[in-house]
Parts: C-alpha cells; structure tokens; sequence
C-alpha cells in the first residue's frame, strides 16, 4: 500500500501537469484545489523538487511547475521517493538490498525468486505509467 504522502505527491504532480499551462502554481493553489494539508504539501514539493521532479519560482507570482513533460516523469521513480524500496522482501529490493535473517541460501531460496519476479513485474508497469498515462485514463473514464 502506498502511503499518503506518495498518494498526494502523485495527486500533486497530476495536478501541475493538467495545469501546465498557468506554471508556476502556487503551493496554496494546489493545497486547495487538491485538498491537502498545506504544510504537508510544502514539504512534499521541496522533496520532489530536491529529486528534481519538479522546479520552483520565488516571488509574487512564483510557485511550482514540472521539470520535464508529464510523459518523462512515472510513478516509480516517486513511490520510491517517499516509500523506499519496491519489494516484498529486503533481498529483493534494487536500491535498498538488505540480506533476510533466517536465509540460508539466496540463490535457491523459492520465496526469493517469487518475490523478484513480483518485484520486477511492479517496477515495470510502475515505470510505464507516467503522469500521462494517469490523465489519459481520466479522461476515459469520464466519458463512460
């Protein structure tokens, strides 16, 4: 399950690309129309902007925009972010590899190879689904 601070950066960030044509948003703007708690929000968009997902503009009409088009930036790369690791199991994970405790032997370990190929498959479509694709499908469901 993802937590909620991803689940509001994801609502952010799609909220920044439907918009991009008034960029920079304010981050009040965002707070209200997308109804998150402001001072969480802040916090969220100066991590996506440390991780350059987004960039910002000081100023009376400063505020947030996305650092590449909604097609470049996939959901992957954000849940990572704010979640850590995509895996089941620690043995798993490819930014965050830790060895499991009670295993004997990686290379022939059955939970291992089952929770990789999960792991792969979730990264994967994770990966392919950029802000576009996420746009894209409201749109379609809103027309049925």
């Amino acid at each position: 399950m993802i937590s909620k601070k991803t689940k509001y950066a994801i609502n952010a960030l799609v909220y920044l690309a439907k918009n991009k044509e008034e960029q920079p948003i304010s981050v009040s703007k965002i707070a209200n129309e997308q109804n998150i708690p402001l001072k969480f929000l802040e916090s969220i968009l100066v991590e996506l902007k440390n991780a350059r997902i987004l960039n910002s503009k000081k100023g009376k009409y400063g505020g947030y925009f996305l650092n590449g088009t909604p097609d470049e930036i996939h959901m992957a790369k954000v849940m990572r972010l704010f979640d850590g690791a995509i895996a089941l199991l620690p043995c798993v994970t490819y930014q965050f590899y830790e060895k499991c405790d009670e295993c004997t032997d990686e290379e022939t370990c059955g939970i291992r190879q089952i929770a990789m190929e999960i792991r792969n498959e979730t990264v994967k479509r994770l990966k392919a689904a950029t802000l576009s694709d996420i746009i894209n499908r409201e749109k379609k469901l809103k027309k049925k």
